[in-house]
């Protein structure tokens, strides 16, 4: 309060200040007072990476200066540069190069680190000495030193802290943490003495991993260190730091000084690999290195999150752990990573409570009972029961309802339902004798339901295994009197198979099945497992048994067998048959002599090898190898081949080589041919391309990466942009951006200065030609009269745009020719005044008729006058007039559905005021308008078909409906222009008004189709007109004239008023629904007959009585038409009269009468009039009069009902209608309706009630789905669809006259909407428009008030939008088949047994309704299809598809607005086994050629995995022998024999021989040449293991240090190495082949004497309950001096628990009273819990369980 008593009047004027900019809401938080504007926005960042500085300004308010700074800065784009962006001092530097300094160009470098300014730009030139400061401020964001982040702002060096704060103190630990506290990493320092000797010249010093920081070697003697780095993706390199510097070793930095004698190397990192140094020998002295770094624990614990409750309801509780995590990997490890590091603790476990709301009753279920069969099918059943747990555990059954919102289990299920094992047979054996009687035998087999043979059928019901059989040749020896026994292997194997007995309850010795033969030809043996075995009975399980618990004898486990001759075999040498040979050389016994010993191994795997028969020397009489010196050589036998492994290769994938990258840079690609070959024969080198499915194996690659690196940045120019004209000479343009292709393939942006070489230009010159020719218009010039009618012209001059962009005029022929009415145009200005009367405004008229013109057969040109419409036949040439008044003709325009017309080929418009169209085709038609200033008439042009059909308007051609609805939004000109082109408004008597409507062009179109197509012609026309029909068919293009002569009588075109045709759709629209369709055919009828007759009394005035080619027709009567009271009244004289008379339709007088008395007792009137009864009203008489010829008939009706005539109401013999003592029953409209032959006419008047208002009404309930406009009286109710004209009647009466206001649901309507003669139009109806429309009728007398209900109907249609029945079919089935119904039709392909789901998607109003229907069937007749119909029938579900149920599924949507219909088809898919054609044969020659005809399987003719044709029947198919004949003489090798020298190079040989196959299989040598002819002789002798000879080498074993793995037991080390024998160090993979020594073994270590120690349990936590613990301490203490050591050293055992629950017993309630009072707590627990007496106790208990907070051993 002080400060304000003395504020000064500046003070004041500070605080005004103040107050007037306190709306500002932002302000400094420096600025307590408010004198300083808010902080303005930052400004862009001075650098895009590296760390640069941005800045915000503030501006101070008062008059006097403010405390504090206007400008703050801040830190930004603190992320890294790229390792090819450079230094950003250097980069400021290097502007400087094109700049001279004392008229030289310099390379300017960097001077970082200026002790005095670092925030200056000094620059050294390169190769010199010289220094300059070329600027005295670097740019914001340059770093003050290369060692720091503090960066230089406005030209001073700022403080940043690590975490990249302006001002921080922030720093970096060791381990590369900002703010950290060392805990990331540890400290290894240590030193290494060179061990060098000449065979080992190399060594390693040290592993530096990954992410180590801050290392630092000093080498001390003459060694040399090298690097050798390994990054995690495996990649090795090598870096020999041959000289001082810096370099950057996989983008780490290395700093290598070298002095003569020491090294020093530092590494600053963090590393981004392995960095193992090495040192290797350079002198005879030794060498120390000494080490020091920081390396990262790359192996940390992290807690988890809490393990899944132990209950999920009723309360639980639930623990977290800590787990061991790789922070390199990003993966999780064992635990004993993270106990090696003596820094990481482990988290202990946290434990809470969850899931402590009370269960709901659940079902429980005791176990099934055993079933009832063993097989077959059998029942087991079980108890459930509605069970309900509280909190302290207790389960009790309840009610059965509580359980409900679950569904019950199954009390009793099928089991076993599998088929009994039954006895099957095999097939019979031959009989065992060829004559006679014997026997034969087959195999009888206990088959289960797996198909496998086992035990368990009855014996009882085992079929025979042996019968008789009888051979019906006679047998010419002694007939034996027993069949003979079966020989092997026959009987034996039926008694082998016979004893394979399943296991059962008594200990048997089971075999298992023989193997295959040992040999593929000749006599080998088989072997088999015989194993004692018994069978559980209580647990259904097959046990071992030693041999010696199973009684009886034990199966054999080995016989012989024989797998048939062997082809082409070499008989085995005998020595008696070699002793024979021999003969006279008996006594010559030798000791040792030559033998044959097998054959080597097949030289070829498949597609023929050789084998060669082994020759051994032999010692005779102990069968042993000799030297071979010791057997005569002479005797040697020959050399003996055959060959082997003939069968084809399988197929298998060729590899070519891979193609150039496609790519330098980024990622490119390469591919490769691959494809699947089979080798028919490697000699013969015979290969065969196959299908890729064909080779088993995976397909290798085709296609791989390549040069996955960064490209350097470069310019890439997009596509140019279309140019900016046509001609003349445009610009193009393109973008051009600098972007680097980064190693994924992606495209990174950069700014324009990291591309180098100059950019692509990025605008270029385009479309340089001339243009062609054009006309320049001048504005329009004023009009040449004051008033009145007159012109504007303007001028035209010819330009051309040369290619040079520069207009030209030229000479005017070269344009193209001008329309007329481009430089000349009529105007229209207000009226003349003539002297002496006043002015008025006589504009321009055109003198249209009101007519409908129907051709009806072939002229070559007709004449029309504007204003009607014509029904035209194609190839007919039109002239259209335009007659006007008061304007000239040359100045009149032509349209045509709203565009301008001009003149052309087809086309001609004429100076003269008329239009001509030269021989008429579809396109023509459509409306035409003729402009005479502001006065426009139109004439419509249709045409009609070969089939008297209205031919279908073009598309795209605007129709003169959407003419009219354009205006529709002014409805005073609409109405007006309707007004005029019917032509009936005009003169025409309320009535009439009231009942008509704004037609479309194809107003007429229906009435015009019925004329055409139904029968209402005379007879003789139809005839006539069928006649013609077939001779159009049948003439040629010339007119014939014999047909002229016999269609004379035809009107060539008929012609009738636009009135009439409005008169006959105003009196349709009028009548009932049901009445409508018969009324319209007497109309039409009527119609026509009109027609006919006017064309006939035109030709008897064209022609005399003698040149009258037919008799006048006679008109017959028409039937009786409801609405009509009396037929047509036509006689023979009449008809007759006719020719004399015209004909014409009926009309009736509108006489206007005297104004009504009210207090007349009599009153008369005419039509047209309104009689107002009064009370003294005796008598009415209402006249009607009407002239036609035939004489009309007169009816009457009220209210649109026939008047019933009696006592009361008379009808005089004038037709006249008298009502005597009229009475209120009688008010109403009366109608006289006058009708002949030729129409009707009627008007109404209007009987009310003292002059009451009255309304004329119709209770009718009207549809419409098909007409464009419709007219109701008020009182109906309309129901339509969108888009139609509506007209709404409401025909009133009263004295004095009545005023009409129309509301909509209850609103009044405004002005906008179209009200005339007391109708109400309401045009292009929508959804909007629908509501309840009320017509008040008002005067002095009172008001009447009457309502029609407009419904709008929306037919089914498809909706834009699927996603709401696709939902549903989702939500539905989500996991089915589905498909949507469309107009056009779907198809969904299911497998047999499938279900699908079929959705509808229709919308409309009212909601339609849906009915589904299967190949034209309702869908609830169809036969074995099972379906449901869901969601109101939008989705048909249909399941268990079979081949009967496929088929088209149709969808029905009916509303009253109309019907849609959908198809989907549903395809059962099937598959079957189809035989392939035959391959390619597996040999071309020899005899193992076959062809093997493979099965497919196939879905629709598309093969498909073989597994969905399992269960299929498979065709049999058989080998095809195929190429057997004998081969070609081909060279034959035998297998390598074994290197001389198993490394360092050796030699190995094989025998080559030219050998023939046979077609036998057997082959033969023949002579080298036949084989020199075909192939090169293969080589005999190869060089071989050529690899260089190495061994492992090891170091001796480290000191034993490593983690405890036992009692007293840890690991050492020792390093393996890999060397040639030489001593030369080679990596290890050069040593993979050879065994590797360990290198790590365990070790007695003192350290590991440690074991586990825990204390006793605490009090346990709870009495009772569920919730009660205890725990313990648990620590790891060493044997002898029992203290605690780290719990990594006994991580070899498992750690004791350190809490358990305890004390789960049930509470009482007595109990819990008690605890409640005297519970008490272990000490040392803090137990923390304010609970009020009345809070509810949480889980029954009577003060909840203690919770630990602290303290205690948890």
């Amino acid at each position: 309060m002080e400060c304000c008593r003395r504020a000064t009047p500046g003070t004041r004027l500070l605080v005004l200040a103040f107050l007037l900019l306190s709306s500002r809401t932002a302000r400094s938080e420096e600025d307590p007072d408010g004198l300083w504007d808010a902080w303005g926005p930052w400004s862009e960042c001075s650098r895009t990476c590296g760390g640069g500085a941005s800045y915000s300004l503030r501006r101070c308010l008062s008059s006097k200066s403010c405390e504090g700074r206007n400008i703050r800065y801040r830190t930004c784009s603190n992320v890294d540069c790229p390792p090819e962006a450079g230094d950003f001092r250097a980069q400021q530097c290097s502007a400087h190069n094109d700049v001279k300094h004392h008229g030289q160009f310099y390379e300017w470098l960097p001077v970082s680190n200026d002790p005095d300014n670092p925030c200056s730009l000094k620059c050294q030139a390169k190769g010199t000495a010289l220094v300059v400061e070329l600027a005295p401020k670097v740019l914001d964001g340059t770093r003050c030193y290369t060692e720091s982040l503090d960066m230089c702002i406005s030209g001073l060096c700022q403080i940043v802290g690590c975490d990249h704060q302006l001002g921080s103190t922030a720093k970096e630990d060791n381990c590369g943490v900002c703010n950290g506290d060392g805990s990331t990493c540890r400290l290894v320092r240590g030193q290494y003495k060179s061990q060098l000797s000449a065979t080992k010249l190399d060594d390693t010093v040290v592993a530096i991993p990954y992410g180590s920081r801050h290392s630092r070697l000093v080498l001390k003697g003459p060694d040399h260190l090298y690097l050798e780095i390994k990054t995690l993706q495996g990649v090795k390199g090598e870096n020999s730091l041959s000289s001082t510097g810096t370099f950057l070793v996989d983008n780490s930095s290395v700093d290598f000084q070298k002095f003569p004698d020491k090294e020093i190397l530092r590494m600053a990192g963090p590393l981004t690999a392995d960095f193992i140094v090495k040192i290797h020998d350079s002198g005879p002295a030794d060498s120390t290195v000494q080490f020091i770094f920081y390396q990262p624990i790359i192996h940390r614990w992290r807690e988890t999150d809490f393990f899944p409750c132990s209950a999920t309801c009723g309360g639980g509780y639930q623990l977290t752990s800590a787990e061991c995590y790789d922070l390199r990997s990003n993966r999780v490890v064992a635990d004993q990573y993270c106990h090696y590091y003596p820094e990481n603790i482990k988290p202990k476990p946290k434990l809470q409570e969850c899931n402590l709301d009370p269960c709901p009753a659940r079902w429980e279920a005791t176990p099934w009972t055993a079933c009832s069969s063993s097989c077959g099918g059998g029942i087991q059943s079980r108890a459930v029961s509605c069970v309900e747990e509280d909190i302290q555990g207790h389960v009790t059954s309840v009610e059965e309802w509580k359980c409900m919102y679950t569904p019950k289990m199954p009390i009793v299920q099928p089991c076993n339902i599998f088929d009994c094992p039954k006895w099957l047979a095999q097939e019979w054996s031959p009989c065992t004798v060829t004559c006679g009687q014997g026997l034969r035998y087959r195999v009888v087999l206990c088959i289960d339901h797996r198909g496998l043979h086992t035990g368990g059928c009855s014996a009882k019901t085992k079929p025979h295994i042996k019968e008789e059989c009888i051979i019906p040749t006679p047998c010419y020896k002694p007939k034996e009197k027993l069949p003979v026994e079966a020989k092997l292997p026959w009987y034996k194997q039926a008694q082998e198979l016979e004893e394979g007995a399943a296991v059962s309850e008594e200990p048997s010795f089971i075999p298992e099945a023989w193997s295959t033969c040992s040999v593929t030809c000749g006599v080998g043996t088989q072997v088999r497992i015989v194993r004692c075995q018994v069978l559980l009975s209580f647990s259904q399980s097959v046990a071992d048994l030693p041999v010696d618990e199973c009684e009886g004898p034990k199966p054999a486990s080995q016989r012989a067998c024989y797998a048939g001759p062997c082809n082409g075999e070499i008989p085995e040498f005998n020595p008696d048959v070699t002793d024979r040979l021999l003969g006279g050389l008996q006594d010559l016994e030798e000791l040792y002599d030559w033998e044959y010993e097998g054959f080597t191994k097949c030289s070829e795997s498949c597609g023929g090898g050789v084998q060669e028969a082994v020759v051994s020397c032999l010692n005779k009489q102990t069968r042993e190898l000799a030297d071979e010196n010791l057997c005569v050589t002479s005797r040697r036998p020959p050399q003996l081949l055959k060959s082997c492994n003939l069968d084809p290769c399988p197929a298998r994938w060729e590899i070519g080589k891979w193609s150039p990258c496609s790519l330098t840079c980024g990622v490119g690609l390469q591919t490769r041919d691959v494809f699947c070959s089979h080798l028919l024969s490697k000699e013969m080198n015979e290969l065969v391309i196959l299908a890729d499915e064909l080779c088993h194996h995976p397909k290798p690659n085709t296609v791989q990466a390549c040069n996955r690196f960064n490209c350097p940045p470069a310019w890439y120019p997009a596509q140019w942009q279309p140019c900016s004209r046509s001609c003349g000479g445009g610009i193009q343009k393109r973008e051009v951006l600098c972007k680097q292709r980064m190693a994924d393939g992606s495209f990174l942006e950069l700014p324009e200065t990291f591309c180098s070489a100059s950019k692509p230009t990025s605008q270029q010159a385009c479309k340089k030609d001339d243009c062609p020719s054009e006309w320049l218009l001048s504005e329009w010039t004023e009009c040449s009269t004051s008033c009145g009618e007159g012109t504007q012209t303007r001028s035209a001059i010819c330009r051309k745009l040369l290619k040079t962009g520069i207009y030209t005029v030229v000479n005017s022929t070269l344009c193209p020719p001008l329309p007329f009415s481009s430089s000349i145009r009529p105007c229209m200005l207000a009226a003349c005044a003539r002297p002496g009367r006043p002015s008025t405004k006589h504009s321009p008229h055109i003198a249209a008729a009101r007519n409908v013109y129907i051709q009806t057969r072939k002229q070559r040109k007709l004449h029309f006058v504007v204003g009607g419409f014509a029904y035209l036949l194609p190839k007919t040439a039109v002239v259209l007039r335009c007659p006007t008044r008061r304007f000239r003709k040359p100045l009149i325009t032509w349209e045509k559905d709203g565009q301008h017309l001009i003149s052309s080929a087809h086309v001609t418009v004429a100076p003269f005021g008329y239009l001509k169209i030269h021989r008429l085709k579809p396109s023509d038609a459509g409306v035409y308008t003729c402009s005479a200033g502001p006065a426009r008439e139109q004439f419509v042009i249709k045409l009609i078909g070969g089939n008297r059909k209205l031919v279908a308007r073009p598309l795209g051609l605007p129709s003169e409906e959407e003419a009219f609805l354009v205006r529709k939004s002014n409805p005073k000109e609409a109405l007006h222009t309707h007004k005029h082109q019917n032509g009936i408004f005009s003169n025409g008597s309320k009535a009439e008004k009231r009942g008509l409507t704004a037609d479309p062009g194809s107003r007429y179109d229906d009435l015009v189709s019925r004329l055409l197509e139904q029968g209402g012609w005379p007879g003789e026309l139809l005839a006539s007109w069928e006649a013609q029909d077939s001779m159009e068919r049948n003439a040629s293009s010339e007119e014939d004239p014999s047909t002229e002569q016999v269609l004379l009588h035809l009107p060539f075109t008929m012609v009738t008023e636009q009135k009439r045709l409005d008169d006959i759709l105003r009196n349709l629209s009028q009548q009932p629904e049901e009445l409508r369709d018969v009324y319209s055919k007497h109309l039409v009828a009527q119609l026509a007959q009109e027609i006919f007759r006017s064309h006939l009394e035109h030709q008897d005035t064209q022609l005399k009585p003698s040149e009258q080619r037919f008799p006048p027709v006679a008109i017959p009567p028409h039937k009786h038409v409801s609405g009509f009271t009396s037929s047509l009244r036509t006689s023979s004289g009449e008809a007759g009269a006719g020719s004399r008379r015209p004909h014409r339709k009926p009309t009736i007088l509108r006489k206007i009468s005297a104004a009504q008395q009210l207090s007349a007792s009599e009153v008369v009137t005419h039509l047209g009039q309104t009689v107002a009864l009064a009370s003294g009203t005796l008598s009415v008489l209402l006249h009607c009069e009407a002239i036609g010829n035939p004489r009309p008939t007169i009816t009457w009706a009220r209210n649109g009902e026939e008047v019933q005539f009696g006592d009361r109401i008379l009808l005089q013999p004038d037709d006249s209608l008298q009502i005597l003592a009229p009475v209120e029953a009688d008010v109403g409209f009366y109608t006289c309706n006058a009708t002949n032959a030729l129409g009707y006419d009627s008007v109404s008047i209007a009987v009310t009630l003292a002059g009451k208002p009255l309304v004329k009404t119709s209770r009718m309930l009207m549809v419409n789905t098909e007409k464009p406009a419709i007219t109701v009286d008020i009182g109906s109710t309309l129901k339509t669809v969108q888009g139609v004209n509506v007209t709404i009647n409401c025909q009133v009466a009263g004295v004095p006259e009545v005023e009409v206001t129309w509301f909509r649901n209850r609103s009044k309507l405004g002005s906008s909407h179209h009200l005339y003669e007391g109708s109400l139009l309401l045009t292009n109806v929508s959804l909007s428009d629908q509501g309840l429309y009320s017509c008040r009728a008002a005067n002095l007398h009172g008001e009447l008030t009457e309502n029609t209900q407009l419904l709008i109907l929306d037919p089914p249609q498809v909706p834009t939008q699927l996603e709401d029945i696709r939902a549903l079919l989702s939500a539905t089935g989500p996991n089915l088949p589905s498909v949507l119904t469309s107009p056009l039709g779907t198809q969904l392909v299911l497998d047999p047994g499938n279900s699908a789901l079929l959705g509808c998607p229709v919308t409309g109003h009212p909601a339609p309704n849906i009915t589904w229907l299967h190949d034209g069937q309702p869908i609830a007749t169809a036969t074995g299809l099972t379906h449901h119909i869901l969601t109101a029938g939008q989705i048909l579900q249909v399941a268990n598809l079979s081949a009967g149920s496929q088929g088209e599924f149709t969808c029905l949507a009916q509303n009253e607005a109309g019907m849609l219909t959908q198809k989907a088809t549903l395809v059962i898919q099937d598959y079957w086994w189809s035989v392939d054609r035959l391959p390619t044969c597996s040999a071309s020659c020899g005899n193992r050629g076959f062809q093997q005809p493979r099965l497919r399987c196939l879905l629709n003719h598309t093969e498909v995995d073989p597994e969905h044709c399992t269960g299929k029947p498979r065709p049999a198919v058989q080998p095809v022998a195929c190429n057997r004949r004998d081969c070609p003489s081909r060279w034959m090798v035998t297998s390598w024999s074994a290197c001389t020298r198993s490394c360092g190079g050796g030699v190995q040989t094989r025998r080559v021989t030219c050998q023939k196959l046979k077609a036998s299989g057997i082959s033969t040598p023949v002579s080298n040449d036949l084989c020199s002819q075909l192939a090169k002789r293969p080589v005999d002798t190869q060089a071989c293991n050529q690899q260089l000879c190495v061994e492992w080498t090891f170091s001796s074993w480290g000191q034993c240090n490593g983690p405890c793995i036992g009692p007293r037991l840890a690991v050492q080390h020792r390093q393996v190495f890999c060397q040639t024998r030489d001593g030369i160090a080679l990596p290890s993979e050069q040593c993979s082949a050879l065994p590797r020594p360990v290198s790590t073994q365990n070790c007695w270590s003192e350290a590991c004497s440690v074991h586990w120690r825990v204390s006793l349990w605490t009090l346990c936590t709870a009495t009772c309950g569920n919730y009660g613990f205890q725990s313990r301490r648990v620590e790891c203490v060493h044997v002898r001096t029992n203290k605690a050591v780290p719990e990594h050293l006994c991580s070899w055992g498992p750690r004791p628990a350190n809490w358990q629950r305890c004390n789960i017993t049930p509470c009482e309630n007595s109990t819990f009273q008690s605890q409640r009072t005297f519970c008490k707590f272990p000490t040392g627990h803090r137990v923390q819990r304010a609970v009020p007496e009345t809070e509810p106790q949480p889980r029954g208990t009577g003060s909840g369980s203690p919770r630990i907070v602290s303290g205690g051993q948890s």
